[in-house]
């Protein structure tokens, strides 16, 4: 029973903290406006452990690489003490396959935490689009900035038709095969098995 609300929590934790470590990486991916209330405050919550790491690890061009590494990280922790909760201890395995078994969930982990951020934006951008057209509101502002480097390179191969503008519906079919993808190699790495639902 405590291992259960200690892992619950763990996931809710990392899963939050995760969350707002890649919203930095695709407001940098997205060049977004950083001066944005929303952003200011991503910014402050990541600015602690981005700082050395970006001595060791530089931009590259927009992708924040510091931001991404430190995504990985901070699930790879997350992962660790949930497998020390359900073992009850360290798990009885090689140090070294232990680490490779990590590094594979997190990164799993964190490519399908990008997708779910991306088609939840694309579909609360579509939503306001119908609801409220023109709104200045930063958070609306900040999810139509972050989606729009999945959204221009569709909208140039799919122009509007008749002024209604389909590119939502083909980044949705192509999000939801790379999700599709994702929980394969997840299923394959065995993430089911601590219990994690991608």
């Amino acid at each position: 029973m405590l291992a259960k609300i200690v892992i619950t929590t763990l996931q809710i934790v990392s899963t939050f903290y995760l969350t707002i470590v890649l919203l930095r990486f695709l407001l940098q991916l997205a060049r977004a406006d950083f001066y944005n209330p929303i952003s200011q405050f991503v910014v402050k919550a990541t600015n602690p452990p981005l700082r050395p790491l970006r001595k060791i690890i530089p931009a590259w061009g927009p992708i924040d690489g510091a931001a991404l590494v430190l995504a990985i990280l901070v699930q790879m922790v997350a992962f660790f003490f949930i497998l020390v909760a359900l073992n009850n201890g360290l798990p009885p395995i090689n140090p070294l396959t232990l680490l490779l078994t990590l590094l594979t969930w997190s990164v799993i982990t964190v490519l399908g935490l990008i997708v779910k951020i991306y088609f939840w934006s694309v579909i609360a951008v579509v939503v306001v689009s119908w609801i409220a057209p023109g709104s200045n509101h930063p958070a609306i502002q900040l999810v139509a900035q972050i989606t729009e480097p999945v959204m221009r390179p569709v909208r140039k191969v799919m122009p509007s038709l008749g002024g209604l503008d389909l590119s939502p519906i083909v980044v949705f079919l192509i999000l939801n095969v790379i999700s599709v993808m994702i929980n394969h190699m997840a299923a394959a790495a065995g993430l089911g098995s601590i219990g994690v639902a991608l």
